[in-house]
């Protein structure tokens, strides 16, 4: 059985971007993919809220996935994975004979992760992306010149740049509705509260209560991801309940900061440039002689 035990205080990343203490505690999402129907009534939302134009409307051949993967103009998308196979290869209670075959599917409503350490933040050079109040991580976008520099910064392949636009483009959080004390327009439409909104301390809680009742109840396989302070981007302000592995629902196994070795590698360089410079001092002194 996976263990999915909290393992210590969220950091505070507003806190660290300068915000003063008495800023608003840090909110996110938390996706129970246990109870999501598959409905896209959050996408569509999302779309509306947000201004964003259509897509999705060509066959892709992927079930009934029509958007395929978020991008600049999706910033929330529904995963279907159709699955087959036995109960205890499922890790899920038998609703029939134990070595009878069986379909599940798996459904995610997928999201930017506000990561705690965000590397799309480090390699923008506008400033364009920065650390709100709330700790989500928000794009300007009459500041963004485009450079693309986030797109393959983002360990998650969440972000992108709008072929209209010129500008990057993801989740915002819904930082406007936030600001008027609303919550996310996606969070609001989805009728089985799959998605969840609010203090982040509180959600993963409420998570780790849920896991252990899936548990209970013989889906053994039900974990959490993106919940752990100790993970590679120092856990995310949009985690996941899943019944499968995270490559099942396209997320990478162990997400780290990718700019995590620039100052190790900013050293490296200014002691070979440092060592360069000697040696042409050296050499130029010993022709002066």
């Amino acid at each position: 059985m996976t263990q999915n035990r909290l393992s210590g205080p969220l950091a505070d990343p507003a806190g660290e971007a300068g915000y003063p203490p008495d800023h608003p505690e840090r909110v996110g999402f938390f996706t129970d993919t246990s109870i999501c129907i598959g409905c896209k009534a959050c996408e569509v939302a999302c779309k509306q809220w947000n201004l964003l134009p259509e897509d999705g409307l060509d066959f892709t051949g992927m079930s009934y996935d029509n958007t395929k993967d978020l991008g600049a103009t999706t910033w929330r998308h529904v995963a279907f994975v159709e699955q087959r196979g036995t109960p205890e290869e499922l890790g899920m209670p038998a609703m029939g004979p134990p070595d009878e075959a069986q379909t599940r599917w798996l459904m995610s409503s997928d999201v930017c992760k506000h990561c705690t350490h965000a590397a799309c933040l480090d390699v923008c050079p506008t400033g364009a992306l920065f650390r709100t109040e709330h700790g989500t991580v928000v794009v300007q976008d009459d500041v963004c010149n485009g450079c693309g520099y986030c797109v393959p910064a983002c360990p998650y392949g969440v972000i992108d740049v709008r072929p209209d636009t010129g500008g990057a483009a993801k989740c915002t959080l819904c930082n406007d509705r936030l600001g008027a004390g609303l919550e996310p327009a996606c969070a609001q439409a989805c009728p089985t509260k799959s998605i969840q909104f609010g203090p982040l301390d509180e959600l993963r809680l409420r998570a780790q209560q849920r896991v252990d009742e899936l548990h209970e109840q013989g889906f053994t396989s039900a974990r959490l991801y993106g919940h752990d302070p100790q993970d590679g981007v120092g856990g995310d302000g949009a985690f996941f309940l899943l019944l499968d592995e995270p490559e099942v629902y396209g997320l990478p196994p162990d997400p780290v900061v990718t700019t995590r070795d620039l100052p190790s590698m900013w050293r490296c360089a200014a002691a070979a440039a440092g060592t360069a410079a000697a040696l042409v001092i050296g050499s130029f002194l010993g022709r002066r002689r």
